[in-house]
């Protein structure tokens, strides 16, 4: 495991513990070169599962574009970098546990939206407007009102 601050591959493992779901392994490291510590996760390999994307193309399922997408939507909103984690995590338990090899980008929105929806509603408002493609004013008011009214 390379160190991400020197790139040195020796390493020592300081902790180790099962997340939550107990579906990956965390894992702090000690560089040996420069002591500086970091994280890494081990996961259980799965199948690939192939994104169908609005267009009709496919494209490999990448957790770092969904982790990417969630970080833009709760920028500056107190959610951590855990929370983050958290809702990928569920997503990707949800996509798995489907069985399908083929997923809808669709499908993983609507997952997102679900869950972040129960976290931060801003968060919830930004993601659903790139994902819906809001088109004006109107159609962000109507997520709104829906949103309003579900509580």
């Amino acid at each position: 495991m390379k160190c991400p601050y020197c790139g040195c591959e020796e390493s020592k493992v300081v902790d180790s513990r099962p997340t939550d779901e107990g579906e990956r392994i965390r894992r702090r490291r000690e560089c040996f070169n420069c002591s500086k510590r970091f994280t890494t996760y081990e996961i259980i390999e799965t199948t690939p599962v192939m994104v169908i994307k609005r267009d009709n193309s496919r494209e490999p399922y990448n957790r770092e574009k969904l982790t990417n997408g969630i970080l833009r939507a709760c920028e500056k909103r107190p959610v951590s970098l855990d929370d983050i984690d958290m809702i990928v995590d569920k997503v990707e338990t949800k996509i798995q546990s489907t069985l399908d090899r083929e997923i809808s980008s669709k499908l993983i929105g609507e997952y997102t939206l679900d869950i972040l929806k129960n976290v931060d509603e801003v968060a919830y408002v930004r993601f659903a407007s790139v994902y819906r493609q809001f088109k004006d004013v109107h159609t962000f008011l109507e997520e709104l009102n829906r949103l309003i009214s579900e509580k």
